[in-house]
């Protein structure tokens, strides 16, 4: 290894090369830190964002901004040593609890799970979430850390819309049909790699995930504005069966149908 001191004045980036291996790397540096590396003044900075560390009791130990203000509070301290059942209202904040639960007790990681999130201030908006086990030293799950990154509004004048804009109209009025992406790509005269790829550049989503959330979006405003039969907006939205309508909703919004209408009803309704 060959590297030039830092104290020289006239040091020269371009000369300090290192042989170390990553792990070497990343020991070298972290040792030089005054504190653990969290990245949460990163974090702070954006804000589209969410980001959490918690421990192995499911407390906040480290949030950024964005969390502390989509849950209506004013400082990160309102939200640090308490579980998400504490900060978010049942039975959407005990959903959360055991989703955390879940990734701490088997280590299995939580990735790229498409999710409409509801929070206490009144903020509603797509995501897709992040979750990751935290181990110690002798490999035990200590903790959890997770990210979830707002879906953007599109632009519809893009040219990468133009070439979808009927195959989304299509899945829009077909949501009670088998809805396959080989057949949404040949409406759209792409191949299945080609519309997958348009798909991801629009929507930070894949196919599968975006005829997901149409159907999620239908049923939940469904459920919101009207009081008709469970089990048939499970069909018009093209799920065979309530038990399968009932499954994806809680996994996709926290709750059971019946808990969101009851919970999101319109006023009057």
């Amino acid at each position: 290894m060959r590297l030039v001191p830092l104290a020289s004045a006239n040091y020269d980036f371009s000369t300090a090369i290192s042989t170390m291996t990553p792990a070497q790397l990343r020991s070298e540096l972290f040792k030089q830190l005054s504190e653990p590396c969290i990245g949460e003044a990163l974090f702070d900075c954006l804000t589209d964002l969410v980001f959490f560390v918690k421990n192995w009791r499911g407390e906040y130990v480290v949030v950024n901004r964005t969390l502390v203000e989509r849950c209506g509070r004013s400082q990160k301290s309102d939200l640090i040593g308490r579980r998400a059942d504490e900060v978010f209202p049942p039975p959407l904040g005990d959903s959360y609890r055991e989703q955390d639960e879940s990734v701490l007790r088997s280590g299995i990681p939580i990735q790229g799970r498409l999710e409409l999130h509801c929070y206490p201030a009144g903020v509603r908006g797509w995501c897709l979430t992040n979750k990751l086990a935290l181990r110690g030293k002798t490999d035990k799950v200590v903790g959890v850390i997770g990210i979830s990154k707002d879906l953007h509004p599109i632009t519809e004048r893009s040219e990468d819309y133009s070439r979808v804009a009927e195959v989304l109209r299509h899945i829009h009025t077909c949501l009670d049909q088998p809805l396959r992406v080989r057949d949404l790509a040949e409406r759209a005269g792409l191949s299945v790699y080609q519309f997958e790829q348009r798909i991801r550049r629009l929507f930070q989503i894949t196919p599968g995930q975006l005829i997901q959330k149409v159907r999620m979006d239908t049923a939940e405003k469904r459920l919101r504005e009207g009081d008709e039969p469970i089990a048939n907006v499970a069909l018009d939205c093209g799920y065979s069966d309530q038990s399968a309508f009932t499954r994806q909703f809680r996994q996709t919004i926290g709750l059971s149908p019946s808990q969101y209408r009851r919970g999101f009803r319109l006023p009057g309704r």
